[in-house]
Formats: C-alpha cells, sequence, structure tokens
C-alpha cells in the first residue's frame, strides 16, 4: 500500500508539490522521492525509478495492478558481452530464471486490453518464448516482429546478422485484436482516392456493392435502376448490400456510382474525408520506418556527446511504432529496463504517461537529464513526427530498504 506521509494516494499532487519525499508502506523496501532530480510539472504521474527492477514492480504491484496499457521490455540478451553500463554474461538458467520472474510480475499490470512487447535477438528468444507461453499464455501469444537493426554488413562474422525480434504478448488477443491501432496509410493507398466527377465532397474510391447471399435477406434481392434507366440485377450468389430503399436513398445522395458513362455495374462510393486510413500492422519492420541502432547512438551522442554511449540503444522510432500500435494518449506504459531512457522519452513525447525503472546510476545521471531535456523541447528522435514543443514532468523516485 502507498501512502504519503499525510496523504494515501500516490497520486495527490498537493501534496507531491510540497513534500520532498513520500514513503510505501512496506517491510522489506521503499520508494523515496529525489526533488533534485525530477522536473517540471509536478501534477503528474510519470515516474523514474533507481533501483533493482524486481524489488521496485513488488512495491508498485498493488497500486498499479491491471492499470498498463502497454509494457515494453528490453532485458539483457544474454549474449556473453560486457557493455559499457551493463555485463550481459549470464548461465543460461539463472537468465532466463531472472526473466520469468520478472515476467510474472509485470504479467500482473496488464489491463485487459493491454500488450507486453519483448525485445530479443537469436541466441535465447526460442527460450524465452517457451517461458513466455508459459506464463502469460501460448494463447496469448500475438506474433513475432522482425526489426531490421542494421543496415551494414558484418564482415566478421560467419553471418551478418542484421535483426531482432520483439516478442508480442496480449492480455486477452481478443481484447487486444479490438483496441490496437493501425498505421498511417502510406501516400499510394490515399492516390486510390480521385473524383473523377467532381464530387464537392472531394476525393473517394469506389466498393462493390453487392455481397455474398449467404445470410441474405429477401429485401436484399432486387433490380437497382440506374438513374438513365438502366436496370441491374446482382450476381449469381450475390445480394446487393442495401435493401431496395437504403440504395435509392444512397443513389439520390450521389453516393453509388455507375461508371462514367453511367452504365456501370452499381459501386459505392466511400470518401476520403470520412476515413481514418489505416493499415495492418506487419511484422516485417525496415529500418528506413523504425531506424537502427546506429540511429539511436547518433541520437544519444547529440544529447550527450561527452558521455559513454550505450553499445545498443532502441531508436526512438522502433519505440514510437510500438506504442503508436498499443497505446492511446494519456494510457499507462512501463518498461523495467528503461535503459538510455528510450520508452520515457517517446511515451512523454506521445502523451502517455510511464514508468521506467533502471538499476544503474546511469538513471540519474542520463535517464533523467534526457527527461529534463524531453521536457523543455528536445528536437531530435520522433520529436517532429510527433510535432513535439516540450512541457509535462516526472518524478524521480530512489529505492530505499
Amino acid at each position: 500500500m502507498f501512502r504519503y506521509r499525510n496523504s494515501n494516494s500516490l497520486g495527490d499532487t498537493s501534496v507531491a508539490s510540497s513534500q520532498a519525499t513520500y514513503e510505501v508502506i512496506r517491510t522489506s523496501a521503499r520508494l523515496v522521492r529525489v526533488p533534485a532530480l525530477s522536473y517540471g510539472a509536478r501534477d503528474t504521474e510519470n515516474m523514474l525509478i533507481q533501483g533493482e527492477n524486481k524489488k521496485a514492480l513488488e512495491i508498485l504491484s498493488n497500486r498499479y495492478a491491471g492499470r498498463v496499457k502497454c509494457i515494453y521490455i528490453d532485458p539483457p540478451y544474454n549474449n556473453q558481452e560486457q557493455y559499457n553500463h551493463y555485463r550481459d554474461d549470464l548461465d543460461h538458467d539463472s537468465w532466463l530464471s531472472s526473466i520469468s520472474a520478472r515476467l510474472e510480475l509485470l504479467a500482473g499490470f496488464l489491463a485487459d486490453d493491454s500488450s507486453l512487447w519483448i525485445s530479443i535477438d537469436d541466441r535465447e528468444i526460442h527460450y524465452l518464448k517457451v517461458a513466455a507461453d508459459k506464463i502469460l499464455g501460448r494463447h496469448n501469444f500475438v506474433t513475432t516482429i522482425v526489426w531490421q537493426q542494421r543496415t551494414t554488413r558484418e564482415n566478421r562474422r560467419v553471418f551478418s546478422n542484421n535483426h531482432e525480434y520483439v516478442l508480442v504478448y496480449a492480455k486477452s488477443l481478443k481484447r487486444f485484436a479490438d483496441a490496437r491501432n493501425g498505421l498511417p496509410a502510406n501516400g499510394e493507398l490515399k492516390k486510390r482516392y480521385k473524383n473523377p466527377d467532381n464530387d464537392k465532397r472531394g476525393p473517394w474510391q469506389s466498393v462493390s456493392a453487392n455481397v455474398q447471399a449467404g445470410h441474405a435477406t429477401r429485401s436484399q434481392f432486387y433490380t437497382v435502376v440506374a438513374p438513365n434507366g438502366r436496370p441491374h440485377s446482382p450476381p449469381n450468389g450475390r445480394c446487393w448490400v442495401y435493401n431496395e430503399a437504403r440504395m435509392k436513398a444512397e443513389i439520390a445522395r450521389n453516393k453509388v456510382w455507375f461508371g462514367r458513362d453511367g452504365n456501370g455495374v452499381p459501386r459505392l462510393k466511400r470518401f476520403l474525408a470520412d476515413r481514418t486510413l489505416e493499415v495492418t500492422p506487419e511484422t516485417l519492420w525496415f529500418s528506413s520506418d523504425v531506424a537502427t541502432n546506429d540511429s539511436a547512438k547518433k541520437h544519444f551522442l547529440q544529447l550527450f556527446p561527452k558521455r559513454n554511449v550505450f553499445d545498443t540503444p532502441k531508436p526512438e522510432g522502433l519505440i514510437h511504432r510500438i506504442l503508436h500500435i498499443a497505446s492511446d494518449p494519456d494510457d499507462l506504459v512501463l518498461d523495467c529496463y528503461l535503459g538510455s531512457g528510450t520508452t520515457a522519452a517517446v511515451a512523454h513525447k506521445m502523451g502517455r504517461r510511464y514508468i521506467g525503472i533502471e538499476e544503474g546510476t546511469h538513471a540519474a545521471t542520463l535517464c533523467a537529464q534526457r527527461m529534463r531535456m524531453v521536457v523543455d523541447g528536445e528536437g531530435g528522435g520522433v520529436s517532429e513526427k510527433v510535432k513535439w514543443k516540450g512541457g509535462g514532468g516526472f518524478h524521480f523516485y530512489k529505492l530505499g530498504n
């Protein structure tokens, strides 16, 4: 249970603005707010937490159970490397046990229509998939994203490995399918909309006015008479999409197209102005769409030109696509392997609320500093795409005993 010294609500901003710290009533751990590392507007639920993520998740679990719309994690891949900010060389069983323990905790945070996204590479993906199936439910596995994370050729290896994976799970596959967002349509799709009859409602495209007759009613079988008097009957095994009265009304409203000469098979006009053009996300994500590790490094160097660069930071473009598909403005996003802070930065720019957890000291020296820049209107990454100009704020906490 969370409790401010003078309040029982974590979101009590009147207390947060005047109280330097808050305490969590726990037997083993607490979170302590650090005013010097918090920044911007105080009436926010946005949190950066420095501390061991399993303990932090345990503290947060009651407060945020069932409230998180999207969880993205970029855990250690266990590829037996030593990086600038962490070692990634556990034995397989220890690594899998560590990840599994955190997935079990994360499952409790998921809202009914939420999803959990996990970055991983070839070395452990198959073991992780089996473990995640057991914890999250094999029936809730959504897909595996293949991300082109580099475009240069690595000639020192047997194969040049240019991709990584993102495993996607849902709390409920059906609920997620209903809630998830499509991707914006590209220019080619919009080109399908034209205006050959100079309709004042703008560009449109035509779609079939007949459908399969398997579940039709008797009212859907009749003869359509075009404005020029030509009769049209539905093809064999088909029926009209509307009953006769509705079809006549649509014709009167100039929403049925009979071709340029008026003799064509009737088709329905669908106007671009009435549609939000989206396409179903695909599972192959190219660097030209979501960027690469290398572009993320360049962005990081622009922010911190004199700091040690993260070896494999995730680009803002990748996280932007994930959050666009999996969440809406004001939804809550969680990342318990925050790393260089990309998830928090993108969530902030996209108007999502967020909780980011990172154990290393760079939670304060890099993540918090990066988020200060974001609040002040930092213009790199996806800022131009989302028209980010600055604003908001976050609270910084440390895990204490």
